[in-house]
């Protein structure tokens, strides 16, 4: 009877700390909103990402805005999760003007800038008082003036900042050229009015033209590719986590590889050759 006793007792003590664990044991977080801008990323995500969390059981609704400023007060509000549309600089810059928390989850494949032409062939037809179309917002219109900087076009001033750039911070080079503030998303179809326009990559990716086709590609520098983006208390979701995954994964990476669109894309560092 006592063995009995104390056997009852070990199977009782087995039971309760089962108990216990499934007490203490989280669900996982399996649903979550997505927004993006419309186009390419988006495209990426559905047709590359959303099978893979789709198999693990993720519950995912993704929220299109017309307008990219659109998104990133709806990620500051809750009303969505996570973003993929903008790049660290413009986040960090979005932060400071409405006291955000967001922070980058992980990088995602990034679109550069690029230059094109409707009226020249080459870049060898650059003179003086020509126009060139830049974005209008100041996070992708120093991307631009860093290009023309490279080329020796323009002078920026040392203290010309990213978030907060604007024309007066340039000065000629070897040309005395002309710029035209745009939105980002009309210069590809105002090119006929300008001499040369810089495009954001993913509209290039949207006209069925290719990156690598410009005039000039830039070299994007850290700070201004695109990433995907959560807020701050979110980090260590099941979501957010089954994201970076997602997103590294060598069946996201061949996916992406069959899509000739996407030649001149920057690609993860994560990625495996």
């Amino acid at each position: 009877m006592r063995k009995l006793l104390v056997l009852l007792s070990i199977i009782l003590a087995i039971v309760l700390v089962g108990c216990g664990k499934q007490e203490t044991e989280k669900p996982k977080q399996k649903k979550f909103t997505i927004a993006f801008g419309v186009g390419t990323y988006e495209e990426q995500f559905r047709k590359g990402i959303l099978p893979i969390l789709k198999k693990e059981g993720y519950d995912v609704k993704i929220k299109t805005f017309s307008q990219n400023d659109q998104i990133d007060p709806a990620m500051i509000k809750g009303d969505v999760d996570a973003s993929v549309f903008q790049s660290r600089a413009y986040m960090e810059s979005i932060n400071d003007k409405m006291n955000g928390h967001m922070i980058v989850n992980n990088d995602v494949p990034t679109a550069p800038q690029s230059l094109w032409s409707e009226k020249h062939k080459s870049l060898k037809d650059i003179k003086n008082g020509q126009t060139i179309a830049v974005p209008n917002d100041p996070v992708n219109q120093e991307r631009a003036f860093r290009i023309f900087e490279k080329e020796g076009w323009v002078k920026i001033d040392k203290n010309a900042g990213t978030v907060n750039f604007n024309q007066n911070s340039v000065k000629p080079g070897k040309y005395d050229l002309k710029f035209k503030e745009l939105h980002p998303a009309q210069i590809l179809r105002s090119l006929d009015d300008v001499d040369y326009g810089v495009v954001n990559g993913n509209y290039i990716a949207d006209s069925n033209r290719v990156i690598a086709d410009g005039l000039l590609v830039e070299k994007t520098p850290q700070q201004h590719k695109v990433v995907l983006t959560i807020n701050e208390n979110n980090k260590d979701t099941d979501w957010a986590k089954a994201l970076k995954s997602a997103y590294y994964s060598k069946e996201f990476q061949n996916w992406y590889e069959k899509q000739d669109k996407y030649k001149g894309f920057i690609v993860p560092k994560e990625w495996k050759k």
